[in-house]
Order: structure tokens, then C-alpha cells, then sequence
């Protein structure tokens, strides 16, 4: 196991029981789309349903804010080629979400093709909207992008700009 794995689960560990939770964190190297992410697992089988509800938050904000945490801290000045992603995992919520995200990126992309016109998915978080630019960067035909300022920020996907003849 590296040891961005090892140190990701033990800062993750250590900040669950500063806030009175004691559980395990399992590491996971995970390989997809995006490339190769640190996966924090949660142990979820000691925590009550409140306190998954807590850790997760509205929308997954809490969770966020932890992997937004862990990505920041755990790669504090390290050179950007020693610098790794961190996904923080609790009762399926991501594997959850990305299958939701990976639904409405295809949903809206063909909507976009039958259409010819553009269209919005609100409510996105950047990490979200990352991730749909991401599933959608290599369908043929379309362009996606970012429109607004936080927290109404909300991700485009329009019929891509034919070159000039």
C-alpha cells in the first residue's frame, strides 16, 4: 500500500475521532476515467444512521468539505508530480452519485445532439461538474463548459462549433 494511501487513511482516521467518531478507514487505489484516486473508505458498520447522515450532509456538502480538506492538507508542498486525488467514501454515497452523474451526463448530451440547442445542469459542485465535463469530453458533436459565479455556478453542454470550410 503507498504510503499516500496509509497517510490519507490515518489524517482521515484521526479527524473522525477528534469529532467523537470512532471508526475505521479503509485505503482503496482506484483506477477510472479520471485516473488513478485514493479512495477513503468510511467504515460505515459502527456509525448509527445520524451520524452517516451528519458525515455525508446535504447533498453530500459535508463529505465534500472533508475531501476537499484531505486533498488540500495531505498535498501541502508536495511538488505537483508527487500530488494525488482523494475521494472520501461513506455508505456508497459516491459510487451513488457518480452513477446519477454518469445518467444525466448521457441523458443531457443526447437531449443537446436531438436538439441543436444547449443546456444547464444546476446544481452541480465543481467536483461534480468536473466530473461531467470529464464523462462527456469524448462524445463527438459537443462541447461542455462553465457558466456563472458560486454557489450558482452551472455546467453548459452545447453542439460543438463547426470549423469553418
Amino acid at each position: 500500500m503507498s504510503e499516500n494511501l496509509q497517510a490519507g487513511a490515518q489524517w482521515l482516521q484521526s479527524l473522525l475521532r477528534l469529532q467523537g467518531i470512532e471508526t475505521s478507514v479503509k485505503p482503496n487505489l482506484v483506477n477510472n476515467e479520471a485516473g488513478d484516486s485514493c479512495w477513503l473508505v468510511i467504515d460505515e458498520s459502527s456509525l448509527s444512521e445520524d451520524q452517516i447522515h451528519h458525515l455525508t450532509g446535504d447533498r453530500g456538502g459535508v463529505l465534500d468539505a472533508v475531501q476537499y480538506l484531505a486533498n488540500t492538507i495531505l498535498n501541502l508542498e508536495k511538488p505537483q508530480e508527487e500530488q494525488q486525488a482523494f475521494t472520501v467514501e461513506l455508505a456508497g454515497y459516491r459510487e451513488q452519485r457518480m452513477a446519477e452523474l454518469k445518467a444525466t451526463a448521457e441523458a443531457t448530451a443526447q437531449e443537446v445532439l436531438a436538439s441543436g440547442e444547449e443546456r444547464e445542469v444546476q446544481g452541480l459542485s465543481s467536483a461534480e461538474r468536473r466530473q461531467v465535463h470529464n464523462f462527456l469530453k469524448d462524445y463527438e458533436g459537443l462541447e461542455t463548459f462553465s457558466r456563472g459565479k458560486e454557489p450558482d455556478r452551472r455546467l453548459v453542454v452545447k453542439p460543438a462549433e463547426q470549423p469553418a470550410e
